[in-house]
């Protein structure tokens, strides 16, 4: 653990090893570090986490309230990640789903703030509105809500 990097802490009941796992595999520059029955380091996306095994005594749990939001170049790693993030996990709308860990996510395809950021307000506003009758993005119904005329 590096003295001069903020480090975010996820506690899972048990299973911090196996979501390290998972999530190193998942992601690009990712790589579990140094682990013990309790804890796991390790990194995603070049970010540092430590996964803790603290046990159930906390009744809250993970929520939408704390989530990581995740950059994707195309329609193919949006559907990669949505898929695996959301195995055994939960799909809300707007790119938001929630894993099997209970750990929440939102699968951003980079063109949505392009369209939400769109000089003309008419069609970053029909690109919104097309985005929030979306669970995973599709970023091809986005560009032709957005090109739509009335």
């Amino acid at each position: 653990m590096d003295a001069n990097t903020l480090t975010t802490c996820l506690w899972f009941d048990d299973d911090a090893q196996a979501a390290a796992e998972f999530y190193t595999g998942l992601f690009p520059n990712s790589k579990i570090g140094q682990s013990s029955p309790m804890t796991v380091e390790f990194t995603v996306m070049g970010q540092p986490f430590l996964g803790l095994n603290g046990g159930p005594m906390h009744a809250r749990k993970f929520n939408e309230s704390i989530s990581f939001q995740v950059p994707c170049a195309d329609q193919q790693e949006v559907d990669r990640l949505w898929a695996a993030l959301g195995d055994g996990g939960t799909e809300s709308n707007c790119a938001w789903v929630q894993d099997r860990f209970g750990v929440w996510w939102q699968v951003i395809p980079t063109r949505l703030p392009e369209l939400l950021a769109d000089p003309d307000p008419a069609r970053a506003e029909r690109a919104l509105q097309a985005m929030y009758q979306m669970r995973k993005i599709d970023v091809a119904a986005l560009e032709a809500a957005a090109d739509a005329t009335t």
